[in-house]
C-alpha cells in the first residue's frame, strides 16, 4: 500500500493560482492528502494515519468533532478518532466504482470544527486481477467462401475484461492456426479491434468445415483467460465482398435523446449479383454497454439509440458496423458518435459543515458554514453561481473549486435580531439555467452584553408613619434584554446610613421579586424622608447592573398630642397670674403657649376654655391661646380662679392636652399669698392622706397573705401527722396536765370540768371522754396585775385536752397557755369553740 501526500493538485497553471489564493482567503481549508489501496479489502483494512499526515493531534480531531462527508450515498471509508487513522468500512469493487476509467478513486472531505477547517482525501483504488476475460458469445459462425483469397480479414468479436492495465486482455491466439491467424489492431477510443487473417486458400472439396478455438488471455497474477468456439463453412465462389460507403461515419447526437432516435445511417455495396449481392448489417466489436445504447437495421444500416445517453458518462462512442454478404465476405464501417451535453442536471448543494448557532459578539468573517456546489453538466451548463438572500448580515465566499463558505458580515445582536433564516441558492449558466435552493436556520446565542434596566431611573413612594413592620411597600422592575441566565435579575440595597442608621434596618428588598418591605416602623417626627440604591443584577457572565434611586417620603399622621410650654406645671410649686381688681375689659391675664411636633394640619392648634371658677370673667383666644377678662373685675369676685384650658389640634382624630392656669383677683401680694398658702397646705393634706391609704392598704395586703399562709401549713402539718398516726399501732395514751385555779375577784368558780377529744381520720372511731372535776379554784376579775396560773396544753397523738370552768353567772375558757386573759362571755365563748 503506497501513502502519499499532497496540498495542492489540478491540472493547468491558472486553476492552480487560483486554487492557491483560495487557500490564503480561507483559513479553514487547510490541505489536501491522497492515499493508494487496491481493491476488495476486507472492512477495518488500514487506510492511512490522517492524523500524522496532515500535522493533527488526535486530540484535535477529537475535540473539533472530526467527521467524513461524501458525496452521494455510499462511505467507503471511515474515521477512527481515537487513533487517528482511516480504514476500510464497506467493500469496494473498482470495476463497479469507476469501470473501466483509469486512475480508479473517490474523494470525500474531513470537516473539524471550532474552528472549522477542512481538508480533501483521494482515495486511490488499484486493480487486481479478480476478473476473466469472457466474448459475448460461447460461439461464433463463419461462412467464408472456397475462392476467398489469402491475406483476407475477417473480424471477429473482442473478450472484455472488467480489469484494467495489465489485468486486461493482453493477447489472443488462436487454434489450430493451419488456414488461419489472428491480428489485433487498437482503436482511437482505446478499444481493440480483432481480425482473423486467411493464411492459405481454402478448398471446400477437401474440408467442408473447420473448427477453431480463439483464446483472450489478460497479464494478471495469476493469469486468467477466456475462450470461444469458432465454426467455419467453406462455401462455393463468391467473386465480390461489399465495400463500405466511407470508411468512418460521423454523427452528433443530444444527450437523453429519447430511444429510436435515428443518428446515421451506414451502406455498403455489393458488386455481385443476386443473393450473393445481398448485404446485411450487424455492430461487432464494442463493448456490451456500448451495444445497449445502440442499435443498427440489419437491412437498411440504420443507427438508432436504445438507451439513455449520459453525456457525464462517456463523450464519444465508435461503433464497427458490420457489412456482410451471403457469401462470407464482409468489411468493417466505424460510426464515431459525439454526444453533445444538454442542461440536464440541476446543481446540487451539501453542506459540509454548519453551525446553527453563533454567538452574538463573533466578529465579521466567522465561519458559520461550508457547503460544496456540484453541477454534473460541462462548460457553460455546469458553471454554477452561489448567493445567499441579501436581507441578513452574511455573504458566501468562494473557496476552493466547488467550494462556498458563508460568513458574517456585520456585527450581530441577539436582542434586536434572534435568528436568521437564510436561502442558498445556487444556478448554472444553462438554457435555460436550472438552479437549486437550501434554507438553513442560524440562532443567535446570547451573551450577556445588555445590563438591567428599570422602568425609571428615580422611585418616589408615600408611606404613612407608623407603619406595621413588613409592609409591602412597593416594587421596582427592571428588565434584561438577554436570555436565560443573563436575563435572571436579583435586587439589591447598597448599604449606606440615614441619619445614623443603616438602610437595610429601614427597608429590604426581596431579591427575587424587586418588592421592597418596611423593616420598621416610620416615626415623621425623626425622619420625613430618606432615599436609597436598589441595584438590579444579571446572572451572566460577568453580571451587569444598574441602579435606580429610590426616596421613601413618610407622611405625617397625629399621633402627638399638643405640648405645654406655658404654663409650666409643675408638682412642687404652685404659679399664679395676679389679675388687679382695676383691670378692664379685654385685659391680657397670660398666654397659654403650645406646640404639636406633627405637620401640616395636624399642628394647627385651638385653644378653649374647659373649665372656670368664674366662666363670666375670662375667655381663651382660639387661634393665640390668650387669656383675657371679658368684664370689668369687681370686688365680689374671688380672690382665687381656677382656670382649666384645652389645646386640641386639627388631626383625625383630633388630639388634646390641658393646662390648668391659677389666677389671683387681687391689688396686693400679701393678699394672695394667705389666700394661696391654704390652698398650698390643703394640697399637702391631701397629698399625705393619700400616702397613708395606700401604706395602710399594703400592710393589709401583706399581713392577709402572711395569716393565709401559716394557716395553710399548720393544716398541713396537722394533717401529715394524723396520717403518721393512723397508720401506726401504738396505743393512745391521754395525758393530764395539772389544772390551775384562777381568781376572778369575788366570782367563784364553783364546778370544773375536764374533757379529752380523740380526733381520728375514721369518724367511726373518735370518741369524747369526760374527766373527773378538778379542785375549785378562785380568779380575781380585778386582779390585772396579780400572776395568773397557767393552764398547760399537752398533746398525745392525736388527742387534745381542754378545762373549762362553769359558774352560775360567767364562763371563762382557760387556754392552754401562759398569757393573761381577759374574761369573756360564756355564749360568746360557746359559739367560738363551736
Amino acid at each position: 500500500m503506497m501513502v502519499s501526500m499532497w496540498i495542492m493538485a489540478d491540472r493547468g497553471r491558472r486553476q492552480a493560482l487560483v486554487l492557491i489564493l483560495c487557500l490564503i482567503e480561507l483559513s479553514a481549508v487547510a490541505g489536501q492528502a491522497r492515499y493508494s489501496i487496491p481493491e476488495e479489502q476486507a472492512e477495518g483494512s488500514f487506510v492511512g494515519n490522517i492524523a500524522r499526515d496532515l500535522g493533527l493531534d488526535v486530540t484535535r480531531l477529537i475535540s473539533g468533532k472530526a467527521r467524513i462527508i461524501t458525496k452521494g450515498g455510499r462511505q467507503y471509508v471511515d474515521l477512527n478518532k481515537d487513533k487517528g487513522i482511516l480504514v476500510i468500512k464497506e467493500r469496494i469493487d473498482r470495476e463497479e466504482l469507476c469501470g473501466k476509467t483509469t486512475p480508479c478513486s473517490f474523494s470525500f472531505e474531513v470537516i473539524l470544527e471550532n474552528p472549522i477547517q477542512l481538508y480533501r482525501v483521494t482515495v486511490e483504488v488499484t486493480d487486481i486481477n479478480d476478473n476473466s476475460p469472457s466474448f459475448p458469445k460461447d460461439e461464433i459462425i463463419l461462412k467464408i467462401a472456397e475462392s476467398v483469397a489469402s491475406g483476407t480479414r475477417f473480424s471477429l468479436e473482442s473478450a472484455d475484461d472488467s480489469d484494467v492495465g495489465l489485468n486486461d486482455i493482453q493477447r489472443y491466439g488462436l487454434k489450430p492456426s493451419d488456414h488461419f491467424k489472428v491480428e489485433v489492431q487498437n482503436q482511437s477510443d482505446g478499444g481493440r479491434f480483432v481480425e482473423m487473417v486467411l493464411q492459405n486458400p481454402l478448398d471446400r472439396e477437401k474440408e467442408e468445415t473447420h473448427s477453431l478455438v480463439l483464446i483472450a488471455s489478460d497479464g494478471g497474477e495469476p493469469r486468467r483467460s477466456g475462450t470461444v468456439r469458432i465454426h467455419i463453412t467453406v462455401l462455393d465462389a463468391n467473386d465480390n465482398a461489399p465495400v463500405c460507403s466511407q470508411p468512418v461515419y460521423k454523427a452528433e447526437v443530444k444527450e437523453n435523446s429519447p430511444e429510436g432516435t435515428v443518428i446515421t445511417t451506414v451502406s455498403a455495396n455489393d458488386a455481385d449479383k443476386g443473393a450473393n449481392g445481398e448485404v446485411t448489417y450487424s455492430i461487432a466489436h464494442v463493448v456490451k454497454e456500448t451495444k445497449q445504447l445502440f442499435e443498427v437495421n440489419v437491412q437498411t444500416g440504420e443507427i438508432k439509440v436504445t438507451g439513455k445517453l449520459d453525456f457525464e458518462k462517456s463523450k464519444t462512442y465508435q461503433l464497427n458496423v458490420q457489412a456482410s454478404d451471403h457469401g462470407g465476405y464482409s468489411d468493417t464501417c466505424k460510426v464515431v458518435i459525439q454526444i453533445t451535453d444538454e442542461n440536464d442536471n440541476v446543481p446540487t448543494i451539501q453542506l459540509m459543515s454548519f453551525s446553527n448557532s453563533i454567538s452574538e459578539d463573533s466578529p465579521p468573517g466567522t465561519t458559520i458554514a461550508v457547503l460544496n456546489v456540484d453541477d454534473e453538466d460541462s462548460d457553460g451548463n455546469g458553471a454554477v453561481k452561489c448567493s445567499i438572500n441579501s436581507d441578513v448580515p452574511f455573504k458566501i465566499e468562494s473557496s476552493l473549486t466547488g467550494y462556498y463558505t458563508i460568513v458574517t458580515e456585520d456585527f450581530l445582536d441577539r436582542e434586536s435580531i434572534p435568528e436568521y433564516n437564510l436561502t442558498i441558492t445556487v444556478s448554472d449558466q444553462g438554457s435555460p439555467p436550472l438552479s437549486s435552493s437550501k434554507n438553513i436556520n442560524v440562532k443567535v446565542s446570547d451573551v450577556n452584553d445588555s445590563p438591567p434596566k428599570f422602568d425609571h431611573s428615580e422611585y418616589t413612594k408615600t408611606v404613612a408613619e407608623n407603619n406595621s413592620p413588613g409592609l409591602s411597600v412597593f416594587t421596582v422592575s427592571a428588565n434584561d434584554a438577554d436570555w436565560g441566565q443573563n436575563a435572571r435579575v436579583s435586587y439589591f440595597l447598597q448599604e449606606r446610613d440615614i441619619n445614623g442608621l443603616a438602610v437595610s434596618s429601614l427597608v429590604s428588598v426581596n431579591s427575587d421579586t424587586g418588592v421592597i418591605h418596611a423593616v420598621r416602623s416610620f416615626d415623621y417626627e425623626q425622619i420625613k424622608w430618606f432615599e436609597f440604591n436598589v441595584t438590579a443584577r444579571d446572572a451572566g457572565s460577568p453580571p451587569l447592573s444598574s441602579v435606580a434611586t429610590v426616596k421613601i417620603i413618610v407622611q405625617d399622621q397625629n399621633d402627638n398630642p399638643p405640648q405645654i410650654l406655658y404654663p409650666v406645671q409643675t408638682g412642687g410649686s404652685l404659679v399664679a397670674e395676679m389679675v388687679p381688681r382695676s383691670a378692664d375689659v379685654g385685659y391680657l391675664v397670660t398666654k397659654v403657649v403650645a406646640v404639636d411636633v406633627d405637620s401640616g394640619q395636624n399642628a394647627w392648634l385651638s385653644y378653649k376654655l374647659q373649665k372656670a371658677t368664674d366662666r363670666a370673667l375670662f375667655e381663651v383666644g382660639l387661634q393665640n391661646g390668650e387669656i383675657r377678662t371679658i368684664r370689668q373685675v369687681t370686688d365680689k369676685d374671688a380672690v382665687k380662679q381656677r382656670l382649666t384650658v384645652i389645646v386640641e389640634d386639627n388631626g383625625q382624630p383630633s388630639r388634646s392636652a390641658t393646662v390648668i392656669v391659677n389666677v389671683a383677683v387681687a391689688d396686693s401680694f400679701p393678699e394672695v399669698l394667705s389666700e394661696f398658702t391654704e390652698l398650698t397646705h390643703d394640697k399637702e393634706y391631701n397629698d399625705n392622706l393619700t400616702f397613708y391609704l395606700v401604706l395602710a392598704l399594703a400592710v393589709v395586703s401583706f399581713l392577709f397573705i402572711t395569716c393565709l399562709v401559716v394557716i395553710i401549713s399548720v393544716k398541713i402539718y396537722r394533717w401529715r401527722q394524723s396520717r403518721i398516726l393512723y397508720h401506726s399501732n401504738l396505743p393512745v395514751i391521754p395525758y393530764y396536765p395539772p389544772r390551775y385555779s384562777d381568781t376572778l375577784g369575788s366570782a367563784t368558780l364553783p364546778h370544773v370540768y375536764n374533757y379529752e377529744v380523740c380526733r381520728t381520720t375514721d369518724s367511726r372511731k373518735s370518741d369524747v371522754k369526760y374527766m373527773q372535776p378538778m379542785s375549785q379554784s378562785l380568779v380575781s376579775v380585778d386582779g390585772a396585775g396579780d400572776d395568773v396560773p397557767q393552764v398547760d396544753k399537752q398533746l398525745s397523738g392525736n388527742c387534745s385536752q381542754m378545762s373549762t370552768l362553769v359558774s352560775d353567772k360567767l364562763i371563762f375558757p382557760v387556754p392552754f397557755s401562759h398569757a393573761q386573759h381577759a374574761p369573756v362571755n360564756v355564749s360568746e365563748y360557746l359559739s367560738k369553740a363551736a
